[in-house]
């Protein structure tokens, strides 16, 4: 028989950082339930803090969140040495067109551009679709 405590270690982590309570719920329950070790944020503050205790395997963040949110979360993910080679999933309400001019804009002002995420999901995600997304970009491909 297997320690069920070295199981649990094995388990992929996916950090999510949504704003929303009820996305929070329904990434953390569908990654779970597919066999992963969901970490879950309220916002890129408590993301990137996260991020730097649990060092995931996947991030999938919210771009619109109060405060300092997921755009800035990801710039400050991609300029840290550590942390940048994390892959992230943007998943937002905003268009993944919007996300892209955004990005270059921000691109355009800056002697270290930040690279585009590994995916960009938009919301409501489809629960099979965010999976196979993330197992595809957990897997380099």
């Amino acid at each position: 028989m297997t320690d069920s405590s070295n199981i649990s270690s094995t388990k992929p982590t996916i950090l999510i950082v949504d704003d929303e309570m009820d996305m929070r719920i329904f990434m953390s329950t569908l990654f779970e339930t597919s066999g992963f070790q969901p970490v879950i944020a309220r916002n890129g503050t408590e993301g990137l803090e996260k991020a730097k205790c649990h060092h995931p395997n996947l991030i999938v963040l919210d771009v619109m969140m109060p405060g300092e949110g997921g755009a800035l979360m990801y710039k400050a993910l991609k300029g840290d040495s550590v942390l940048q080679h994390i892959p992230v999933i943007m998943c937002s309400a905003v268009g993944q067109n919007a996300f892209e001019h955004y990005l270059k804009m921000l691109n355009a002002r800056s002697d270290n551009p930040v690279p585009e995420p590994a995916a960009y999901v938009e919301k409501p995600p489809d629960p099979q679709a965010l999976l196979t997304v993330a197992k595809k970009v957990m897997a380099g491909a």
